[in-house]
């Protein structure tokens, strides 16, 4: 590969005097740009011919990881293929070209488009109406607990100002309720991974007039179904709470049981991971927030617009595209991969909770755990075998917690692919530790210094004068 194009910034192959376009001629005339909207000098950007840019621009997008070109068992992020089919869908120019100013007469495909999606979401998840406004799954969960926040307070039981978090939960949870201004009450888990019931029996007997909500995610981080969903959601709607279900984990869940059913009152759900639409690097995401019968009136608002609207036109024709009986293969097969390969590989990686798990699961690192290999470095080398690393040191209940999720669309022969790896770096973690601890050795990048980029990132370019 040639290097002068792939490993330089585009401001390094700048030549003073080089275009790669040429504007048309002037129609309209000289007009006098003001002084005070002028530059004092010109504005510092590259001068590259056209061909220099796409290749450019073309090997960086090579270098990039995702779902089209590589197995991504990223855990607790469901990173599921999006077939073309919802490309063409959303690209369609009827949908694709319209502005959210437009009178509403003339936007009745896309009114028609949600009434159907909230349709088949209700369905799914077993609630009674939706609200498309938000526009990621961060912003769904701030919606639903301001949805709550606002049904106590029409009650005027204005000292719920309290949220319950398992210690599993997904650090976006007690983010949204600490946004919200709620307090967050941490309840433990079992050695089981489960929620331990009676520590959240002392907590309501100690705050259940306060408490607002409980937030769960279930299956929970760890993959694993809480069995005693309804007794806790008993619990909370006894002491006068609600039930808030965070949809990250949905995916499982499809085809085998539904939110309402186990006593979830508010909802959101992550259109992007679930309904496979393309996301990562922030976006792009969708949030509706699903509830029960009579807490759609107190839904804010969060924004005038129905969130991101390509993403519900890419969830909708996936939804349509499988129809009802083959959204009831997503959750079991999902879970079949998952468990497949936890089986696969327990014998080489530390499982800490035994059992059938849901769609994902955790290793706690390597099981021989005296090569000094962690789990970091098991990451850093599946990028030398062409895998994106699953999550790493997340759930933080474990040490070197290594969180996987296959998805139900990977092949066997992908599992396989993936299972034999993994097997080898655990190989070479006792013949050759140093080769894993150093690695990875086939990117263009190596081991970067992660607490320094987190730290002292750069993120903008400055050139450097010839005494520098």
């Amino acid at each position: 590969m040639n290097n002068h194009l792939y490993g330089n910034l585009i401001f390094e192959l700048s030549k003073e005097g080089r275009k790669g376009y040429s504007l048309p001629k002037n129609h309209f005339g000289e007009y006098a740009v003001p002084a005070e909207l002028r530059r004092s000098e010109d504005a510092h950007l590259p001068e590259c011919d056209e061909l220099t840019v796409v290749r450019h621009y073309t090997n960086l997008s090579n270098n990039n990881f995702g779902v089209d070109t590589g197995f991504y068992p990223l855990g607790s992020c469901t990173m599921k293929y999006n077939p073309k089919i919802n490309e063409e869908m959303a690209a369609l120019p009827q949908f694709q070209d319209l502005h959210p100013a437009q009178p509403a007469d003339t936007v009745k495909g896309a009114e028609a488009v949600v009434a159907l999606l909230e349709r088949s979401l209700c369905q799914l998840t077993g609630l009674a109406h939706f609200t498309f406004k938000p526009f990621a799954g961060a912003h769904g969960e701030l919606t639903g607990l301001m949805t709550i926040a606002a049904y106590h307070q029409s009650h005027g039981d204005m000292q719920r100002t309290k949220v319950i978090v398992p210690d599993s939960a997904h650090g976006t949870n007690p983010a949204s309720a600490a946004v919200c201004g709620l307090e967050i009450i941490e309840v433990k888990s079992l050695s089981n991974g489960l929620v331990d019931l009676q520590h959240l029996q002392d907590l309501l007997n100690q705050h259940g007039p306060e408490v607002a909500a409980m937030m769960m995610t279930n299956p929970n981080t760890l993959g694993l179904f809480e069995v005693q969903i309804p007794e806790i959601a008993r619990l909370i709607h006894d002491c006068g709470g609600l039930m808030y279900y965070d949809g990250a984990n949905l995916n499982p869940m499809l085809g085998a049981a539904r939110p309402g059913d186990m006593g979830f009152d508010v909802m959101h759900i992550n259109l992007h991971k679930t309904f496979s639409t393309p996301h990562g690097g922030g976006g792009p995401g969708s949030g509706p927030v699903g509830v029960r019968e009579g807490l759609q009136q107190f839904f804010p608002m969060v924004s005038p617009y129905h969130g991101n609207f390509a993403v519900m036109m890419r969830a909708l024709a996936y939804i349509l595209s499988l129809g009802r009986e083959q959204l009831k293969m997503v959750g079991p097969l999902a879970t079949l991969n998952a468990n497949y390969i936890k089986e696969s590989l327990k014998d080489v990686y530390e499982l800490p909770i035994n059992g059938l798990c849901c769609h994902e699961f955790v290793f706690d690192g390597l099981k021989d755990k005296s090569t000094g290999v962690t789990t970091m470095d098991v990451a850093k080398r599946l990028l030398d075998y062409g895998y994106h690393a699953p999550t790493i040191y997340f759930p933080l209940l474990f040490h070197e917690s290594l969180m996987i999720e296959p998805t139900e669309n990977e092949s066997l022969e992908t599992l396989d692919g993936f299972i034999a790896v993994m097997r080898q770096i655990a190989q070479e973690a006792k013949n050759d530790p140093e080769l894993v601890k150093t690695a990875p050795h086939n990117t263009p990048i190596g081991r970067v210094d992660d607490v320094l980029a987190a730290k002292h990132p750069v993120v903008t370019w400055r050139q450097l004068s010839a005494n520098s």
